[in-house]
C-alpha cells in the first residue's frame, strides 16, 4: 500500500552493506515472470531474482539468499494487505478465500498500456525504469471504468444473468467471457 505521507523506501540492509533495490515497475514484472517458470528451480530463481531486485550476486549461502529474497518480496513487492491475517471473534485464523485471477500483466500488457495513456496520458514505454512498481499498481488498480483494462476485467468477473428470458444476454456474456479469457481458464455458466 502506497502512503502519501511516507518515501517510498528503496534501500535495503544486508549483511551491513546498503542495497538499492530496483522498484521499476518492468523489472518487478519480469521478476514475477521468472517466479512462474516451471523450467528454472528454486534456486536459480532465488539467484536470478536477487540479481534481478539488487544487480549484484550475494556472496551467501543459499538459504539466507532464500530469507532476503523473501523478505524483499514482502517487504517491496506485495501490498501489506494482502499478508493481512483475519481472525474471528474467538480469536481463530479465518479462512482465506482464493479469488479467481482476474488479469494477467503480460497476457493483459496491450490494455494495460492503453489504459494508462487513455487515462493518465502515461508512456508505459517511456516509463521503463522510472516508473515505481508501488505506484504503477496503484495506478493500475485504480483505473478508470471506462478504459479497456478494467472492461475486459469485468466482463471476466460478471456474474450470468439469472432468470426467464435471459438467455440471449447469457449467451452473449459467454462469448465476451471466451473472448478475453484469460489463457487456460475454462469459461463455463
Amino acid at each position: 500500500m502506497i502512503k502519501i505521507n511516507q518515501k517510498l523506501e528503496k534501500e535495503v540492509e544486508i549483511a551491513g552493506e546498503i542495497y538499492e533495490v530496483n522498484m521499476a515497475f518492468d523489472n518487478i514484472i519480469n521478476l514475477l515472470e521468472l517466479l512462474k517458470n516451471p523450467r528454472l528451480s528454486d534456486g536459480e530463481k532465488v539467484f536470478i531474482g536477487l540479481h534481478l531486485l539488487l544487480g549484484v550476486e550475494l556472496e551467501l549461502e543459499l538459504e539466507k539468499q532464500l530469507v532476503i529474497f523473501k523478505s524483499l518480496i514482502k517487504n517491496f513487492i506485495h501490498d501489506e494487505d494482502e499478508h493481512d491475517i483475519k481472525l474471528d471473534l474467538a480469536g481463530n485464523v479465518m479462512p482465506v478465500e482464493k479469488k479467481p485471477q482476474s488479469y494477467d500483466l503480460m497476457h493483459d500488457s496491450s490494455h494495460i498500456y492503453t489504459s494508462f495513456r487513455q487515462a493518465y496520458g502515461i508512456n508505459l514505454y517511456e516509463e521503463q525504469g522510472i516508473l515505481d512498481w508501488r505506484e504503477f499498481r496503484a495506478l493500475l488498480q485504480d483505473l478508470p471504468d471506462e478504459t479497456k483494462f478494467k472492461r475486459v476485467v469485468d466482463i471476466r468477473n460478471r456474474p450470468y444473468p439469472k432468470g426467464k428470458g435471459m438467455s440471449e444476454e447469457r449467451q452473449k456474456l459467454k462469448e465476451l467471457k471466451r473472448t478475453f479469457a484469460l489463457p487456460g481458464t475454462m469459461v463455463d455458466d
